[in-house]
């Protein structure tokens, strides 16, 4: 997808909550933190919600026309560039926590954030699928590996309905079904936040926050426009101040999420918007190296260098430009090489009569 046709603003939007998660991990080790920046750091778990979300509504702008004008034929090739995305930086990662349990175990340090029977469903990303414990290994891939179900689901998923195609107040209870199931699940397991029992529950947030951005995104094709940008952020705004005053935050939050990227996609390509800009465009370009190498970059950062429980700020600048380095170098030599050369095999089906759809890369 050319960069003209991209929607920039979701593509900063992604790299802005990337780096939410990196401070909500790092958050606990800050020294002297302000009580109101502890509280926002705190929540950073839920731009995973986001992530899922955005995951699919991008799908469903990139590949829902392709997979329903090529029929179960563009399957494979969906899948093929799925696995393309995802796993080359995922295994490389692995490699890395492989050899930090290796040095571990060499000096006869325990390492039970790195067990070796759990390895091999961690290698095969369905680690939370019930297969092992999705928290070990490279803890932030639980979710790519609740991706990679979504991502098979979703040709069916997209060939069953077109949503563009629906009436708008059935896409909207759709939607409406989708994210209040979410919530009824996690309150009737007795979760109050969607942080909570990723073991069980991370499958179940993911499949269904995918599912509600696939009825975003053919929203979106309808409401485009300065109203509906000020729609969802005043929705977005009302969910939040919700959530402030008791609302549980599974009911709340993802209809918010929800909202808010409803809005951050009408108001993309807009002058004057400052998640155009080429800085934040780039975090969101790396956003999914950031993801994926922090944890372990961390890890290591605090077996090298930090000796106490808490660091200074400077250490911590230090931490941030290390993984800022990283995300950059580990997209340029990792993931994208590895992604065009993955790319290169298998047949490409016929391309979809409709005009192609501006997009945020993903």
């Amino acid at each position: 997808m050319s960069r003209k046709t991209e929607l920039r603003a979701l593509t900063s939007a992604r790299g802005i909550a990337a780096w939410w998660v990196v401070l909500y991990h790092l958050r606990g080790s800050l020294a002297g933190l302000p009580g109101m920046a502890e509280v926002v750091l705190a929540k950073g778990y839920l731009a995973v919600d986001f992530f899922f979300l955005l995951s699919g509504f991008v799908l469903a702008l990139r590949h829902g026309e392709r997979l329903r004008a090529g029929g179960p034929a563009a399957v494979p090739d969906f899948l093929r560039r799925r696995f393309a995305r995802i796993w080359p930086l995922h295994a490389a990662m692995l490699g890395f926590a492989l050899l930090l349990m290796l040095v571990l175990r060499a000096s006869g340090r325990a390492v039970p954030e790195f067990p070796l029977p759990d390895l091999p469903a961690h290698l095969l990303l369905v680690q939370s699928w019930g297969f092992a414990d999705p928290l070990r290994w490279n803890d932030p891939a639980w979710s790519i590996s609740c991706e990679t179900a979504a991502y098979l689901l979703f040709p069916l998923w997209a060939m069953a309905v077109d949503w563009r195609r629906q009436r708008a107040p059935v896409a909207l209870g759709a939607l409406g079904l989708l994210l209040v199931t979410l919530g009824l699940v996690f309150t009737s397991r007795g979760a109050d936040t969607l942080g909570q029992d990723i073991a069980h529950l991370g499958m179940v947030r993911c499949l269904l926050e995918f599912a509600a951005g696939t009825v975003l995104q053919a929203l979106w094709q309808r409401w485009q426009g300065r109203r509906a940008a000020r729609a969802g952020f005043g929705i977005a705004a009302l969910l939040a101040a919700a959530w402030w005053i008791g609302v549980p935050e599974p009911l709340a939050v993802p209809a918010g999420l929800a909202a808010l990227l409803l809005g951050l996609a009408c108001s993309a390509g807009r002058a004057g918007n400052p998640l155009e800009g080429a800085l934040l465009h780039r975090l969101g370009e790396i956003s999914y190296a950031t993801y994926l190498s922090h944890f372990l970059l961390w890890f290591a950062f605090k077996l090298a260098l930090v000796r106490s429980a808490s660091i200074g700020w400077p250490l911590a600048g230090c931490y941030l430009l290390l993984v800022l380095a990283a995300s950059e170098a580990l997209h340029r030599m990792v993931e994208r090489p590895a992604q065009r050369w993955i790319n290169r095999f298998g047949f490409r089906p016929g391309r979809s009569r409709l005009p192609a759809r501006r997009s945020p890369r993903g």
